[in-house]
């Protein structure tokens, strides 16, 4: 039996490529990868990272304004064509994208079984993160089968009054993902954090990685996330910044402008996701409003301070391995001069995402999902 897997961005593309190999080791469910076209080449960078290529590409017309109705009104027709044309037993979704969306209306409308991967986060806040968090409640309504990656997420399914038997408390397969690249990157990619990791070795500085993107973070928090950043640097001389510029025009200009030229600041490209790995497990500290990071950093207790004024992640918090900041400089600069001083660590040998099994956990809930049907 087909099971069509879809990813259209780069944490869809890490997360379920460890469900890929699991289900490649099944010995009835077969695995069909499906790239959207959400984003383009960082979604085959990171298949690459796991030793895969999409089986089928979907032919999503030219954007012209980048809004989520012309991505989404793009995507609907090319996944009932393929969905149509390939009938597959189950249709596997990661996250809360709209790629994701449109995969589970999809397949939701042709009777198909929808499993939603890292199914029941949640922040109640529908502007935060947005649309993020309409999108996965609305897939929540319509999906046969929710592979949740934590008890929290588990919990909030039933209260929703999802049925206890179609949930699976999985673990993220996040974790799986991180370990399998960890144990086998070779030498950074990007030749500035070549450079980066070769005098960090040899003077005995530190790194703090800082990434920045969301939405609800442009303009005058992505200003006071800054502003914070250029302040650490200054208070601690031993401290290098390593900041990823995010494709999007608007961010990388602010940025740029707010970053450029500071001592001991270094921006680069966007990094493959092999080299985010190496720099995760090099960093001392991590600023971000990522919620992949918020779930990988723990996997080599890397502190992360949250630039963000809720997380649907609060195992990480709650666990010790992350501290919720928003972009409140003075607060950021403040919490980051706690964890640099060593008066703030995070637990060893704790990762609330899970132990590294998740992709088979998941696989066994998806045989027993359509053994059952």
């Amino acid at each position: 039996m087909e099971i069509m897997l879809l990813a259209g961005t780069r944490p869809e593309a890490v997360k379920v490529a460890p469900l890929v190999h699991a289900l490649r080791d099944h010995p009835r469910l077969t695995a069909r990868l499906v790239h959207s076209g959400q984003h383009q080449d960082v979604v085959d960078q990171a298949f690459a990272c796991f030793g895969l290529t999409a089986d089928d590409y979907l032919r999503v017309p030219g954007r012209s304004t980048g809004t989520q109705a012309e991505l989404v009104s793009g995507l609907l027709p090319e996944m009932e064509r393929l969905l149509r044309e390939r009938r597959p037993a189950a249709v596997v979704v990661q996250g809360d994208t709209s790629t994701v969306l449109a995969g589970a209306l999809s397949a939701f409308w042709l009777g198909i079984p929808v499993v939603h991967l890292e199914a029941g986060l949640r922040t109640y806040e529908l502007d935060s993160p947005f649309p993020e968090e309409g999108n996965r409640q609305m897939v929540s309504r319509i999906a046969a089968l929710h592979l949740a990656p934590t008890a929290a997420a588990a919990t909030a399914l039933r209260a929703e009054g999802v049925p206890a038997d179609r949930i699976a408390l999985t673990g993220n397969t996040v974790v799986d993902a991180v370990l399998r690249v960890a144990a086998t990157r070779p030498a950074a990619g990007d030749p500035e954090l070549a450079r980066l990791e070769a005098g960090l070795r040899r003077d005995g500085r530190r790194l703090v990685l800082v990434t920045s993107h969301r939405r609800e973070s442009w303009g005058e928090p992505m200003d006071r996330t800054l502003d914070a950043v250029r302040r650490i640097v200054a208070r601690h001389p031993d401290v290098e910044v390593l900041l990823p510029l995010h494709p999007n025009p608007a961010v990388r200009s602010r940025i740029s402008a707010g970053l450029g030229g500071v001592e001991r600041v270094t921006l680069t490209e966007p990094l493959g996701y092999a080299d985010l790995i190496g720099a995760l497990r090099l960093a001392d500290l991590v600023l971000t409003d990522s919620g992949g990071i918020q779930e990988e950093a723990p996997t080599f207790g890397t502190p992360v301070l949250v630039l963000r004024e809720v997380t649907e992640r609060r195992e990480a918090v709650d666990a010790g391995s992350a501290w919720l900041v928003g972009t409140d400089a003075d607060l950021i600069v403040k919490t980051a001069g706690l964890v640099l001083d060593g008066q703030l660590t995070v637990p060893a040998g704790v990762n609330p995402f899970g132990d590294g099994t998740a992709a088979l956990r998941s696989v066994t809930a998806i045989d027993g999902l359509l053994a059952a049907a």
